[in-house]
């Protein structure tokens, strides 16, 4: 991935499969201990051991039933094209992305996509909170969330809005933050297995945090 002079970023894998390098990659281990997680945000490009593990961390969501915009199976050409277009709008300072890492090992990520129309810049949305599947239940998508929260005052942001499948572990996730419920549209989207799910809404007020604007 590199970012070119007008700020977006470029495949420079072009066509390169990236399936073998993938299969290739070492077992990771996770760290039992919440201290161990390191989160941090993509500024410059990517290393492509990096891109790989955003790529099957992705993977691993959809396959784990995730809704978060793909069905079932994802391709790993789908998968990396949702990335390269990802890491552009990061060069145009359009959207924030973290990552959680644990051994060098690329473990969780969350969004943030900032509006930039000219009524709505107080506002962000949180997009793609994923934890890899064998690395859930400790935590770590509690720690993404207030991490991209903190984020989004830096940015002058005092207003988070934000969806999740109804019934889910996002919704709890959501509403334990403290995270304000506004309702369910029935049949907003198709579940990773293509069957309509039920969406839930949520918003939270970051007023008196934000710092910049």
């Amino acid at each position: 991935m590199v970012k070119n002079q007008a700020g977006s970023f470029r495949d420079p894998f072009g066509r390169r499969d990236l399936a073998m390098r993938m299969a290739s990659r070492r077992a990771p281990s996770y760290p039992s201990r919440m201290a161990d997680w390191k989160i941090s945000e993509i500024r410059t490009t990517p290393s492509l051991e990096l891109f790989s593990s955003l790529v099957e961390l992705l993977q691993d969501a959809v396959a784990s039933g995730a809704s978060v915009g793909f069905l079932a199976p994802l391709a790993t050409k789908e998968a990396r094209n949702y990335w390269i277009g990802a890491l552009e709008e990061v060069g145009q300072g359009e959207r924030v992305v973290l990552i959680a890492s644990a051994n060098h090992d690329v473990v969780g990520c969350v969004q943030l996509l900032l509006s930039s129309t000219a009524n709505a810049r107080h506002r962000g949305q949180v997009q793609k909170l994923i934890v890899l599947k064998r690395a859930r239940r400790q935590g770590l998508g509690r720690a993404l969330l207030a991490a991209i929260e903190k984020m989004a005052t830096t940015k002058g942001r005092s207003l988070l809005v934000a969806d999740t499948p109804t019934g889910g572990a996002g919704e709890h996730l959501y509403a334990a933050a403290g995270y304000t419920r506004v309702g369910a549209i029935p049949r907003y989207l198709r579940g990773s297995d293509g069957h309509f799910e039920a969406t839930t809404i949520f918003y939270r007020g970051l007023e008196g945090r934000a710092t910049e604007m």
